[in-house]
């Protein structure tokens, strides 16, 4: 289990009261995540608020991915490796950052992955990519789908101001692959159908998660 350092500590703090204060922040079902052990937390993506909006629904240290790219930000370069960020080559095909990603799971940790790849342009629902299935079939660690609502009216992709809207996230039970699932002869042996096969799968829980009438 991750624990926090007190530079990662401080900015989940902050960002707990932020999401609070500022955008009537709440999470259904907290109850259904996974403390302890290596996870992956699954989530649609619609902003770049998404990050820490699924962080601070687990009690532990988690990590993320963030562009290779973020670290020429000034103060930004040094804060990120602080706050558990794995770096990813948004040019290419980084399996540098693949095998950390597994790396990190397998060491007892939760890890954050976005298996749509990049932000909604509209809010909906994305197909989700190969690359979560690779994780899942590499660390066979259980899968925690999340679903956020409200990010993208507070922050949407190509807009540079910011709405006040409700955010709240809705956590899903827990899937769990047997080896069944995670055998790639029943989807023609190949190796890449079966990953897309799994995110398909995590794509499908994160789809069905919905808000409650009354919350």
């Amino acid at each position: 289990m991750s624990s926090m350092s007190f530079t990662y500590y401080f900015w989940y703090t902050l960002s707990k009261i932020v999401a609070r204060f500022f955008f009537s922040f709440k999470v259904i079902h907290p109850e259904r995540m996974l403390e302890e052990g290596p996870l992956i937390l699954a989530s649609n993506h619609q902003s770049y608020f998404d990050p820490p909006l699924v962080g601070i629904c687990s009690r532990r240290g988690v990590y993320y991915l963030a562009r290779k790219t973020l670290l020429q930000i000034p103060l930004l370069g040094k804060l990120l490796p602080q706050i558990n960020v794995i770096l990813v080559d948004r040019d290419g095909n980084d399996m540098s950052a693949l095998k950390s990603v597994i790396r990190t799971v397998k060491s007892g940790n939760g890890v954050v992955l976005f298996p749509e790849g990049t932000r909604s342009v509209d809010g909906s629902l994305q197909p989700g990519k190969a690359g979560i299935g690779l994780v899942i079939a590499k660390t066979r660690a259980p899968v925690q789908p999340v679903r956020i609502f409200g990010s993208y009216e507070a922050f949407p992709k190509g807009s540079d101001k910011i709405s006040l809207t409700p955010i709240t996230v809705v956590v899903g039970k827990p899937l769990r692959f047997t080896d069944a699932d995670l055998d790639p002869d029943p989807h023609r042996g190949d190796e890449r159908a079966l990953y897309q096969y799994l995110s398909d799968r995590v794509m499908a829980a994160i789809a069905e998660l919905q808000l409650p009438e009354k919350f």
